[in-house]
């Protein structure tokens, strides 16, 4: 099956942001709250954090088996960020789009570059934060980083905010019911385009046009 063809009756969503904007959280809070929406799983060679869970949150790889599955071309996206290697599962994603089910990749902006050049029919998103001032206050109320590692993670912030002009669609995370509200909006005119419409009702548009 081709890419395009797993597209046919299903979206999928690139969803990036800077680290601190928020994004994992309104990710989790959308995937809740929306039917036939999921979210690809990621693989990574970076440790896992309290609280994760293999296969769950992550695949989580060591460094030569993932670059092994580079050399295979197993992956939709990859890319390396912070030291560490993340890639998307070419033939999960596909999978879930021929079933019909739309499908978000929480990726980075270099991870985005390569799917909108395969899948060009993706709908990208960027999230950004109100301000650099809560940036770094998110980034700080982890409590998991050092003052080295924010201020290289701040650094790393901007250059990732620099891509914003990339995307599609652009969620200022202010207030996060409201930064929900509108990624939820997205999704749904999406689902309400003309093409979609017509292979979801099918059934009906046969009734009401015989």
């Amino acid at each position: 099956m081709s890419q395009q063809n797993a597209m046919n009756n299903a979206t999928l969503y690139i969803i990036s942001a800077p680290s601190g904007a928020g994004k994992t959280s309104l990710v989790k809070a959308l995937l809740e709250r929306t039917e036939g929406l999921k979210m690809s799983v990621s693989h990574t060679t970076r440790a896992r954090r309290p609280g994760e869970v293999d296969g769950k949150d992550y695949h989580f790889t060591q460094a030569d088996d993932f670059r092994r599955l580079i050399e295979e071309r197993a992956f939709l996206e990859h890319a390396q960020v912070f030291d560490n290697y993340y890639g998307t599962s070419r033939a999960a994603a596909l999978e879930l789009l021929a079933q019909g089910i739309d499908v978000i990749l929480e990726i980075d902006w270099q991870g985005a570059r390569q799917v909108r050049e395969m899948m060009p029919e993706a709908v990208s998103i960027f999230i950004l934060p109100p301000s650099r001032t809560a940036l770094e206050e998110r980034l700080r109320g982890r409590g998991q980083d050092d003052a080295t590692i924010i201020a290289r993670r701040m650094r790393d912030a901007e250059n990732e905010m620099s891509h914003y002009g990339e995307f599609d669609y652009l969620v200022i995370n202010d207030d996060f019911q409201t930064a929900l509200a509108e990624l939820g909006a997205i999704i749904q005119t999406h689902r309400l385009r003309l093409s979609r419409q017509m292979q979801d009702r099918a059934a009906l548009l046969k009734t009401l046009l015989p």
